[in-house]
């Protein structure tokens, strides 16, 4: 990865790009392995690798993946990696004009149901995770009284708590720690609401 932090996602096209189902399994699949080639990909998704291949090349377009050092020795395969940690998509800004307030609620949406998808996932293998896993994943509700600025300082605050355990769980797994280590999702949501 040739950047360490989040790439802030401001234009429509790249916010676009992004918010469409299959690059969006693909780039959160390319972050989970870091690296990987269209096939790879391809086998994860259930789809052909002329169509990861081509929604992979419009994901680097628009500077979301880039190319990676090759893994193998077969010069066909190209490798693709993610050009950033993650990506940053605010509402801030996309409120400036209707086209895209709504295109930035569409794609919010998206990422909310696969994630959604991704939860439902782990209920229904629960029972092949084993009881270590089960009692360690976090699910808890907080129903808070806060302001807009306290609610926004509680999730930077998140954030750093989640960035710390990445960078500590990556800095063991390049030591040799790889032992018990599998893929963790952690969703984290905060809204206000009314009664």
């Amino acid at each position: 990865m040739s950047g360490t932090e989040n790439l802030p996602i401001t234009d429509l096209g790249t916010l676009k790009a992004l918010a469409h189902p299959l690059r969006m399994q693909l780039y959160r699949g390319l972050c989970v392995a870091r690296t990987a080639t269209a096939s790879q990909l391809a086998e994860q998704v259930d789809e052909a690798v002329s169509l990861v291949s081509y929604h992979l090349r419009k994901l680097a377009e628009h500077g979301l993946i880039e190319a990676a050092e090759p893994q193998s020795g077969d010069a066909r395969e190209r490798w693709w990696q993610p050009s950033s940690q993650g990506v940053s998509i605010r509402d801030k800004d996309f409120r400036d004009a209707p086209e895209r307030a709504s295109a930035h609620l569409a794609a919010t949406r998206l990422f909310h149901e696969q994630r959604a998808d991704m939860y439902r996932r782990y209920l229904d293998e629960r029972p092949t995770w084993g009881p270590e896993w089960n009692t360690a994943a976090p699910d808890n509700e907080s129903l808070l009284r806060l302001t807009s600025a306290e609610l926004a300082e509680l999730g930077e605050e998140l954030l750093a708590l989640a960035r710390k355990y990445d960078e500590k769980g990556r800095a063991a797994e390049a030591a040799g720690a790889t032992e018990g280590r599998e893929n963790v999702a952690l969703h984290v949501y905060g809204f206000p609401f009314r009664t």
